[in-house]
């Protein structure tokens, strides 16, 4: 168990969005989302790099939630998720989350929560979306939160996944895309 935090501690996150045409966009993918995008507002399309692969994502509004669609660079659906409050986590779930976070980082703030549903082993991705877009509360589910705690140089940010009981999936630091260019 020690092995698996060292392992999840030391994985860090740089990553770099640029938003794209739809045209750019995988089209495998749009075929899977555009049915749930007939009352969406604000749709947005992103290829997205972090320090370990590639992807797309799908941004929108729809009634009242923001949601983000990822997929692979392939195409194949990874996860859907949107952002969510405390209230919106079953309150077991987030006094576990909450045990972690004041054990481990004495002072932090939360900047984002995420409700995310990840493709499971052996579900079709037509059933991984409809759970998501109907906001049911299924085992599988997991909880990511971008946070920022004080270390002993400053503040760092964090991206942390929660499973539906509040354990601890992953966790690792976030830092700023870099400039390829000088700002003046």
């Amino acid at each position: 168990m020690l092995g698996i935090a060292q392992i999840t501690l030391a994985q860090n996150k740089y990553e770099s969005e640029s938003r794209i045409d739809l045209d750019e966009f995988p089209i495998k993918s749009y075929s899977l989302i555009q049915d749930y995008l007939k009352d969406a507002k604000r749709v947005r399309f992103y290829q997205e790099t972090d320090s370990t692969k590639k992807s797309y994502e799908a941004k929108f509004k729809k009634g009242r939630l923001h949601y983000s669609v990822e997929f692979d660079k392939d195409g194949a659906l990874e996860d859907v998720e949107f952002k969510i409050k405390e209230r919106d986590i079953p309150n077991d779930t987030w006094s576990t989350i909450q045990f972690y976070l004041n054990e481990n980082h004495d002072k932090h703030r939360i900047k984002k929560m995420q409700q995310q549903y990840p493709v499971q082993k052996g579900q079709s991705t037509e059933k991984t979306l409809h759970n998501a877009f109907q906001n049911l509360i299924l085992p599988e589910v997991n909880y990511e939160l971008v946070f920022s705690a004080k270390e002993s140089y400053g503040f760092q940010e964090y991206e942390a996944l929660f499973n539906s009981e509040g354990q601890l999936i992953l966790i690792r630091k976030s830092f700023p895309p870099s400039y390829d260019h000088v700002l003046y």
